[in-house]
């Protein structure tokens, strides 16, 4: 896939997918046009993704239950939900494929439940939510980076069309800069080649590693 936003959105939606399933909540792709879900998604996934900028409002809600709490990723900010009203915006972002290099902290993958535990509680603030199961770490990398045994920083890293997602970027005991260089490491090493895309609201960071913003998104909610 050449379309460096189409690729990023592609990408994201396998993400969505792969989370669902593994809460027991299977997503369809449909005609190519939407990625949904019937029912409701764990928390922070949205009930579905738009794969084309000609997808409408009727594609997406023909195929969620859109009653109060609904989400949607509208992937090329291109509808007009009725009753929705708009969570956030962000930017499609990519980049070419980093090289290797060292990291001024060490790396690992998460291998493990309680590792995994232990990633979550320093993403979500000290809070074990429960929404990253371990069966997803036979699905995606997780990826962190320790000091004093204490992980502060992490990231997911996610394979699909010839590009490597990154998403869940976080620092907790740490600085941003320090979690995306040790990202790119990590991507470097785990899928080399692979140009990286994402998502972001706020650029300031990525930008400063080499990504470009390649178009716009928005999430929907219905209160």
């Amino acid at each position: 896939m050449t379309d460096p936003q189409a690729a990023a959105v592609h990408d994201n939606a396998g993400w969505c997918d792969v989370m669902c399933r593994a809460h027991g909540v299977p997503g369809t792709y449909g005609d190519g046009r939407v990625w949904a879900s019937s029912v409701r998604t764990p928390v922070f996934y949205p009930d579905a993704v738009t794969l084309s900028p000609g997808a409408t409002a009727e594609d997406v809600l023909a195929r969620i239950d859109a009653g109060p709490g609904a989400s949607v990723k509208d992937s090329y900010a291109a509808l007009d939900l009725p009753g929705f009203e708009v969570l956030f915006e962000a930017q499609w972002i990519h980049r070419p494929a980093p090289r290797p290099a060292g990291t001024a902290i060490a790396w690992e993958v998460v291998g493990d439940a309680a590792t995994l535990r232990e990633w979550e509680r320093a993403a979500f603030g000290g809070e074990v939510t429960g929404l990253f199961l371990p069966t997803l770490l036979k699905e995606v990398r997780i990826v962190c980076a320790r000091i004093g045994g204490e992980i502060v920083c992490g990231s997911v890293l996610t394979a699909s069309g010839g590009v490597a997602g990154v998403s869940n970027v976080f620092a907790s005991g740490c600085d941003p800069d320090t979690a995306w260089a040790g990202t790119l490491a990590m991507a470097a090493d785990l899928l080399p080649g692979r140009p990286l895309v994402g998502y972001e609201s706020d650029l300031e960071v990525p930008l400063g590693h080499g990504f470009t913003p390649v178009g716009p998104l928005r999430v929907w909610l219905r209160p």
